[in-house]
């Protein structure tokens, strides 16, 4: 997941950006490249360790450094919003031909952004390493209110500009077991039993 190139605020070196490209690349690599292991992390266990180990990263070649114990809901913004540009998904503009459109017909130059999903899971990967780390849940600034916000105005733009719906869809309830039932009993057998003639009786069964 192409989600962290180096800050340009940062430290511009070639060392720092060979960090961060190589947590980053290296997701791909393992995952089509290991063996399956029992005993092994899982993928998300794995991705979990690589989102932590480059906001660690990232913290340290801010300028000025930032500390985790000194990092807020707003610094996590600011992170977010730089991998915008870093992007790979289409977000169309509101003065584009082709807003709202989720298979536009043709190229425009509309910038491309990090796709909210993206931007959603990584947060939520950072918000359990942060406590699994041993910070309290109090100060967890990947829980910030301003996060949530923010995450739900990218959904709700995204999905405008390209439209298609984040909502979930809900699961069709099959027929319960008593319905079906219900409705084999109404097959076998019809409510409607006056639709039945009654069969004539043979010839000098009347007076039987």
């Amino acid at each position: 997941m192409d989600l962290y190139p180096e800050m340009e605020s940062c430290n511009n070196s070639e060392n720092s950006h060979h960090t961060i490209t190589s947590l980053v690349t290296g997701a791909t690599i393992s995952s089509t490249t290991s063996p399956s292991i029992t005993s092994a992390p899982s993928r998300y266990e794995n991705q979990k360790r690589r989102d932590w180990n480059t906001f660690s990263q990232y913290l340290k070649n801010h300028r000025p450094p930032l500390t985790l114990s000194r990092c807020s809901g707003a610094h996590v913004l600011e992170f977010l919003r730089y991998l915008d540009q870093f992007g790979k998904t289409k977000v169309h503009m509101l003065i584009c031909p082709f807003y709202g459109y989720p298979n536009p017909p043709a190229p425009c130059p509309c910038p491309l952004r990090q796709a909210w999903g993206s931007l959603d899971a990584l947060v939520g990967r950072l918000r359990a390493a942060y406590e699994e780390n041993g910070w309290p849940p109090e100060t967890n600034p990947f829980g910030a209110r301003a996060v949530r916000l923010y995450l739900r105005e990218v959904r709700d733009c995204q999905s405008k500009a390209r439209g298609i719906s984040y909502e979930k869809k809900k699961r069709k309830r099959g027929p319960t077991q008593t319905q079906t039932q219900t409705q084999e009993h109404q097959h076998l057998f019809p409510t409607n039993f006056s639709a039945f003639q009654a069969l004539p009786l043979p010839p000098g069964d009347h007076d039987i």
